[in-house]
């Protein structure tokens, strides 16, 4: 490069040669200290200005863009705004099974398109077990709170009644009747199908299908008529004369049904196994329910119970102050 800017002059020494150099090198050396940092000012501002801006970009911590990035998981995995909304209504209550069985659950509801997880625990206040459990997942969720007044917690009282009416509040204020959906009672302790959630999807007022070990038989279902495609009962052998002898598991509702019944709840004040006829006798006719699941001759739900871990040795070692689980969460 220096060598192109010097005369092609032979007769030149040596030493005159190195001190051209040099004068060429220092020239250099001058103007590249010159663009470097004769406009220093000009260069700290825009460093400072590019400092803040990082700066802004860096407290977005890593936690927070997990957080973002599971939103957008949740709002765009799965989702089509022409296909109606299930909204699964699951009530919950600390046990030792409850993160086996919602984590059971809910990876069965990760697999559904256009689903609403709605998850009311029983508790004074909201575990950090569930709210961890939902944050994990990919689903759309709501967590609400709803603890059942003392003076329904006696033994063989219905479970759940508190948490739905929760989660009904919750929909009749966040949603319009002319929302597409549809409602699904799914209890944490059942074992479901994913095709029982496509089934669904269609009810116009309210579906019902046959469910798996309930009522002590191998399956409780709707009887059709053949002719009009219409229940005219039920094989129930529990308690056949209820209104509707139907598991919590067996039916669904339209969400716009749901909303225009506005004053359908649950209640304390029926007997054992009657919720379901009650809240149905609020919402529907006999004749008005639409079979599902191919005329009702598919089982595609079941009412499963998880085992009551023995957990004698555990106890063993909680009087001497000890936990197999300190510090995890089972």
């Amino acid at each position: 490069m220096f060598t192109a800017l010097i005369p092609d002059c032979s007769s030149i020494d040596m030493s005159v040669k190195k001190k051209l150099y040099t004068v060429l090198i220092l020239t250099f050396v001058c103007i590249l200290y010159y663009c470097s940092f004769g406009n220093r000012d000009e260069h700290f501002v825009s460093m400072k200005q590019s400092m803040d801006e990082y700066e802004l970009l860096l407290r977005e911590t890593r936690e927070q863009i997990l957080d973002r990035l599971k939103m957008c998981q949740r709002d765009c995995q799965h989702w089509d705004p022409d296909v109606p909304i299930i909204y699964v209504i699951t009530p919950t209550y600390a046990r030792p099974v409850q993160k086996a069985e919602l984590t059971r659950l809910s990876q069965t509801l990760m697999l559904i398109n256009n689903l609403h997880w709605i998850v009311i625990e029983d508790a004074p206040k909201k575990s950090m077990l569930v709210e961890n459990l939902l944050a994990r997942t990919t689903l759309n969720y709501t967590h609400l709170l709803s603890q059942t007044p003392q003076k329904y917690r006696r033994k063989g009282a219905s479970r759940g009644v508190t948490q739905r009416n929760e989660a009904l509040k919750w929909l009749r204020k966040n949603r319009s009747e002319k929302d597409k959906g549809v409602v699904y009672f799914a209890d944490d302790d059942n074992t479901y199908s994913i095709q029982i959630f496509e089934e669904m999807r269609s009810t116009k007022e309210v579906s019902v299908w046959p469910v798996g070990l309930v009522g002590g038989l191998m399956v409780e279902k709707p009887l059709l008529n053949l002719t009009t495609g219409k229940v005219i009962g039920w094989n129930s052998v529990w308690r056949p004369d209820r209104p509707f002898p139907i598991d919590m598991a067996g039916f669904a509702i339209n969400l716009g049904h749901i909303i225009r019944r506005s004053t359908a709840y649950f209640s304390f004040n029926v007997s054992g196994g009657f919720l379901e006829s009650h809240i149905l006798e609020q919402l529907t006719t006999k004749d008005h329910l639409e079979p599902k699941a191919d005329n009702c001759t598919q089982v595609l739900v079941w009412h499963t119970r998880t085992e009551a871990p023995k957990l004698t040795e555990e106890n063993k070692i909680k009087l001497r102050g000890l936990r197999s689980d300190a510090g995890m969460e089972v």
